[in-house]
């Protein structure tokens, strides 16, 4: 009997088609990047916030009354021609008679302020800056005495005229910096003087 060769039929297995990444689409994308928005918290002022003690904004107010007292001698003119305007000064005339009494009184103020506060790093900077305007503008107002006995404009004419101007603009001058030093180191605000401030922030 011949024998007949057995064929051996593998099943075929279930093809299952793999669907291939088109080549223009990557197959990770990158997340698409959003705006956001960083909303920015309020800062606090109070948080940095540091009140002038008082002691400070008392070492500053009295440290105007230098260049005021030295100064007050430039109204001299207006009092003669308007005296109404010397009322408001009679509260303070007992204290200016006082400080005018001491010999030598500008001269040892000027350097307790300038050696005393100006230079003395354990005080607040606030105090020693004040001082150091108030002694600043007692500079100043020497200028023009010195200027006056050098070159002596003279009693009569345009000299007493340019006198009489200079003196009454100095007076000005010298009253609206007190007060408005006087009102702000109160305050516990900084105090800007025309002239001064620059001059002041040079030798801090």
């Amino acid at each position: 009997m011949a024998s007949i060769p057995l064929l051996h039929f593998t099943p075929k297995t279930s093809f299952t088609p793999r669907l291939l990444p088109h080549p223009l689409k990557p197959i990770n994308p990158k997340p698409l990047q959003t705006r956001t928005r960083i909303q920015t918290q309020p800062v606090s002022i109070s948080a940095g916030y540091n009140p002038i003690p008082a002691t400070d904004r008392l070492i500053s107010a009295v440290a105007y009354f230098l260049p005021f007292f030295n100064g007050i001698q430039y109204g001299r003119f207006l009092f003669s021609q308007y005296p109404s305007l010397a009322l408001p000064f009679q509260p303070i005339l007992p204290l200016l008679s006082l400080y005018r009494s001491i010999p030598y009184a500008s001269f040892v103020t000027f350097f307790a302020l300038y050696l005393g506060i100006v230079r003395n790093e354990s005080l607040n900077k606030y105090a020693r800056f004040n001082a150091l305007q108030a002694v600043v503008l007692d500079v100043l107002l020497v200028l023009p005495m010195l200027i006056q006995r050098i070159f002596s404009p003279g009693q009569s004419g345009i000299g007493l005229k340019f006198t009489v101007w200079m003196h009454n603009g100095l007076f000005v001058f010298v009253v609206g910096c007190f007060i408005y030093g006087l009102v702000s180191c109160i305050l516990g605000k900084t105090p800007y003087l025309p002239f001064v401030t620059e001059a002041a922030n040079r030798q801090m």
